[in-house]
């Protein structure tokens, strides 16, 4: 039973930070492009020709940050951080939602007055967050559900049946190297100080 809670374990994180790191790829890149003719606007940059989502970028960076953070913490902290990791993976999805209505829009005002009508259309980049944001957004959801049972990164080195170590002071430990003791070992280590 716990091989197969690890196996999701390892599948959902991996399928996560698979999804969000292409996400954050895809997020940097121009969503939309316009194809202009040379001789039409002559001289206009390649930056103006193109429009990006910058919001999208930085939910993305959060939903990555999140799958660390995931990683490294337990209980109810586990689940808040994936419950942000999702908001922001929702809000990716709202952003290439929106796209379509905003970008081409804007790529049109940069460009000087030609004649016709300029063709704005979609990039394979735009796509490829499109898609890594649902898939994020899926795979948060099992996160979310499931990271209760995950094991905890500090529980698996533990010793099995090893009781938590006594609190200690900072003083305990100078005092056991000032004796000559290695604080560090469970049975030489610092002594609880006596009431």
């Amino acid at each position: 039973m716990a091989e197969t809670r690890t196996g999701r374990f390892g599948s959902v994180v991996l399928a996560g930070l698979l999804s969000a790191g292409l996400g954050s790829v895809a997020s940097g890149k121009a969503w939309y492009s316009a194809s202009v003719d040379y001789k039409l606007a002559p001289g206009v940059p390649d930056p103006d020709k193109t429009a990006d989502m910058p919001l999208a970028l930085a939910l993305s960076l959060v939903v990555l940050a999140g799958w660390g953070a995931l990683l490294v913490s337990r209980g109810r902290v586990r689940r808040l951080v994936a419950g942000v990791a999702l908001v922001a993976a929702s809000g990716v999805v709202a952003c290439v939602a929106v796209a379509p209505f905003t970008l081409p829009d804007q790529v049109r005002d940069r460009l000087p007055a030609v004649s016709g009508g300029v063709a704005v259309s979609p990039t394979g980049w735009f796509v490829v967050a499109g898609v890594a944001g649902v898939l994020s957004l899926a795979v948060l959801v099992l996160a979310w559900l499931r990271s209760p049972q995950w094991p905890t990164m500090s529980s698996r080195y533990d010793a099995p049946g090893a009781e938590p170590p006594a609190a200690r002071t900072d003083t305990d430990l100078w005092k056991a190297l000032d004796e000559g003791r290695d604080p560090t070992d469970p049975i030489e280590g610092p002594r609880p100080p006596s009431p």
